[in-house]
C-alpha cells in the first residue's frame, strides 16, 4: 500500500514511515493539515493516518475538505485524544477506523490489513496483464509462473502501470504517485526503476511488456 502519514511530531512520523517501509508499504510523510490536502490532491494514496492536533488546520478540519473535495482515501486516525466524543466526531467525518497514542506497532500493522481486506474487492486483489500477475493483498508478482523479487518502489511502480495498462503514464505522473513531493525531476532515478523492473520482468516469459516513448512516459503493454 501506498499510505501518507500526517503527522507534526516529526520523531514520530518517521519512526512510523520507517516501520511501514520495513513491512513492504510505501510512506510519504506530511506535518501539517494543509501539506497534507495537498498530497492527497497530487498523489495515489491508498491510506491516510491522520494525526488530530496539527498546525494550521485540524485533523477534524482535515477530514471535512476531504470530503467536500471528493478524496475518498480511507483515513485512519492516530490521536492521543480518547474522549469518547473525539473520537465519534472523527468516525462521523469520515475516517474509518481511530488508533489511540500510545500505539504498539503491531497493531497499527493489524488494524492496516485489515483495512486492506476490507476494501480490496474481487477486481483488484489480482491484477493481469498478458503473463504478468501482481497479488496486492500478498504483495507478490508471478511472471510465467515465476515469482519475481521487486523493492517497495520497484511494486509500487509496476502497480501504477499496470493499473494504467495500454495508456501512457509520464514522468510527472510516476513521481507525484510513486516518490515523494520534493522529487528532483532533474535526477535519473526513476529510469533506473523502470530500467530495473523491466529487466525483472523481461527475464521470464513474454518480453518487452514495458515501452519508453521519448518524451512522453511509459505505457506496460496488454500483448
Amino acid at each position: 500500500m501506498k499510505i501518507l502519514i500526517i503527522e507534526d511530531e516529526r520523531k514520530l512520523a518517521r519512526f512510523i514511515k520507517q516501520g511501514l517501509e520495513q513491512h513492504g508499504h510505501v510512506a510519504d510523510l506530511a506535518h501539517s493539515g494543509s501539506e497534507g490536502l495537498d498530497h492527497v490532491a497530487g498523489g495515489l494514496y491508498d491510506l491516510v493516518l491522520l494525526d488530530l492536533m496539527l498546525p494550521g488546520q485540524t485533523g477534524f478540519e482535515v477530514l471535512q475538505n476531504l470530503r467536500a473535495f471528493g478524496l475518498s482515501v480511507p483515513v485512519m486516525i492516530l490521536s492521543a485524544l480518547s474522549d469518547p466524543e473525539k473520537v465519534v466526531q472523527g468516525l462521523d467525518l469520515g475516517a474509518v477506523d481511530y488508533l489511540r497514542k500510545p500505539f504498539d506497532f503491531s497493531e497499527l500493522l493489524a488494524r492496516i490489513r485489515v483495512l486492506q481486506r476490507r476494501t480490496d474487492t474481487s477486481d483488484n486483489i489480482v491484477l493481469r496483464v498478458a503473463d504478468l500477475e501482481m497479488r496486492l493483498v500478498s504483495h507478490n508478482v508471478v511472471k510465467a509462473g515465476t515469482t519475481l523479487e521487486l523493492t517497495n518502489r520497484e511494486f509500487a511502480l509496476l502497480e501504477l502501470l499496470m493499473r494504467r495498462a495500454g495508456h501512457v503514464v509520464t514522468k510527472n505522473e510516476i513521481a507525484e504517485k510513486i516518490w515523494e513531493v520534493d522529487y528532483d525531476m532533474g535526477s535519473n532515478v526513476i529510469e533506473v526503476h523502470i530500467y530495473q523492473v523491466r529487466k525483472k520482468i523481461d527475464a521470464v516469459g513474454t518480453t518487452g511488456l514495458i515501452e519508453t516513448l521519448i518524451g512522453r512516459g511509459y505505457r506496460l503493454k496488454t500483448v
